[in-house]
């Protein structure tokens, strides 16, 4: 028994020795095949570049993040990010993203001259729609705001030649920012100028009517060396008779929030020293300004300051201050009530009930919160609903009676910029400008991304292009669209 039961366990040993061996050899041997699939033809690449190959190329894309490599998704394969801050070096990963996103924007507008991106969104059916609506079973409003969808689609780029009132004075000077006026007949333009600091002038919209697409620029003579924090249009005399600007302190001299008459841009007054016509108030460090239209207090305006809330009279000259935890980087009046909405820093968006002290308990009627630094606050018509955008590109539709979001527009890209949001309720439109450069439209009823448009330049941080959305571009029967100031030009985007 001991004698033939030693001679299995020999047997089988001898045997489980001998498909070991087997299995070991047909790993390695599937190992040097894999191996073989994975090599690309251009493996004869020199150590300097570190070249690795991918581990997982079928899974998701979190495994392809290793610090100090970049993965090239074309040939497979890791490479070595060098160190330090050489401006030589190729592979970086500022470099790297520039390049893609370079690429992408090429695309877009290698896309755009094919007109292939002119195909609304899926399930967009005109005839469609409008059976419906013949048939009651679609309201006017519902089937104008998809007609409007539709035309947003199809928008095409068209240059608009600036012509100045002075021919001597030339119009190359690169925009900062525009802003139209409530009719949108005038633009307010913001240009760098060459020595350092900013100018002003004002655009007539009427020649966007035209085919030729010819607007006139009213330029003023004053200029000042500092930075222009933040513009709004102000209604002092009359709608839009004024244009408030926050400015920094330059050296010396400190902050001011300054009122510029829009007659300064025209000629109709040649008697009258313009000089003298303007109005500052010393505000050191404003991030943001707004104006009341509001009647019970529509001669005031607000500036927000390092962790205060500044009420300003322009007739009287009474100050009102409001304490608050964080910067104020944005702000906005209500129209029907008497609140300021107020975006933080520190995340935080409260309103301001302009009747209450500012010694009160309760000055704050209304408190939201973002994870990030508000940057833009735009308040609807019917006052009860608020966008806002924040610093981490989130922008989100809060419902000011249940203090809940109700909706949020995806796509937005921003990191640290104080951009602006532009709304356009009549047409459904919400109009963000990204730190990428990418102008995106939105609906503003079902947060669809309708159109990506890029910027006719290279991304870049100092040339993000600044916009204005209306339906009359240059006043009543105007042309609809989307204007955009980059660099030193001017574009139409119009439905027609």
């Amino acid at each position: 028994m001991n004698k033939s039961s030693k001679q299995s366990r020999k047997k089988y040993g001898r045997r489980s020795r001998s498909q070991n061996c087997w299995c070991r050899q047909r790993s390695s041997s599937e190992r040097c095949l894999t191996g073989a699939r994975q090599r690309s033809p251009d493996s004869d690449h020199s150590d300097e570049e570190s070249p690795v190959t991918s581990p997982n190329t079928t899974g998701d894309t979190s495994t392809r993040d290793l610090p100090g490599y970049y993965f090239d998704p074309k040939k497979n394969r890791y490479f070595r990010l060098l160190p330090g801050h050489n401006n030589c070096n190729p592979l970086t990963k500022e470099s790297i993203r520039q390049k893609e996103m370079e690429s992408k924007r090429l695309q877009l507008l290698e896309e755009e001259e094919q007109k292939k991106k002119r195909a609304a969104r899926m399930g967009f059916n005109t005839s469609s729609f409008l059976r419906k609506s013949q048939l009651g079973f679609l309201s006017v409003a519902s089937y104008c705001r998809l007609a409007h969808e539709l035309r947003v689609s199809c928008m095409e780029r068209k240059k608009v030649h600036i012509q100045s009132s002075d021919a001597s004075v030339p119009t190359s000077d690169p925009f900062s920012l525009i802003l139209v006026d409530t009719n949108s007949d005038r633009l307010f333009t913001v240009n760098d100028v060459d020595v350092g600091g900013s100018k002003y002038g004002v655009i007539n919209l009427s020649g966007l009517k035209t085919p030729a697409l010819e607007v006139h620029m009213h330029k003023n003579f004053y200029f000042t060396n500092r930075k222009v924090n933040s513009v709004c249009w102000a209604s002092l005399n009359h709608l839009d008779s004024h244009v408030l600007l926050c400015l920094l302190g330059f050296a010396e001299t400190p902050g001011c929030a300054t009122l510029i008459p829009t007659s300064l841009f025209t000629s109709s007054h040649p008697g009258v020293d313009r000089r003298g016509m303007l109005c500052s108030f010393r505000i050191p460090g404003a991030w943001s300004c707004a104006w009341c239209l509001n009647i019970q207090a529509n001669t005031c305006f607000s500036t927000g300051l390092s962790r205060r809330v500044l009420l300003t009279n322009v007739v009287t000259g009474h100050r009102q201050s409001y304490r608050t935890n964080s910067d104020v980087l944005t702000q906005q009046f209500a129209i029907m009530t008497p609140l300021l909405f107020n975006g933080c820093r520190s995340g935080e968006i409260f309103a301001i009930d302009l009747r209450c002290r500012s010694q009160g308990k309760d000055w704050k009627s209304t408190r939201l919160f973002h994870d990030s630094a508000v940057t833009s606050l735009r308040i609807l018509q019917e006052e009860q609903s608020v966008l806002a955008s924040d610093m981490a590109g989130k922008i989100k539709l809060w419902d000011l009676r249940t203090m809940k979001c109700l909706r949020q527009y995806e796509g937005h890209v921003n990191e640290y910029a104080c951009l602006p949001l532009h709304v356009h309720e009549e047409e459904g439109i919400l109009v963000a400008v990204g730190q990428d450069c990418y102008t995106r439209i939105w609906s503003l009823q079902d947060g669809y991304l309708l159109r990506t448009i890029p910027s006719p330049y290279p991304t870049s941080k100092t040339d993000i292009p600044s916009v204005a959305f209306s339906s009359q571009l240059g006043g009543e029967q105007g042309t609809p669209g989307l204007l955009m100031a980059v660099r030193q030009d001017l574009y139409c985007f119009s439905y027609v």
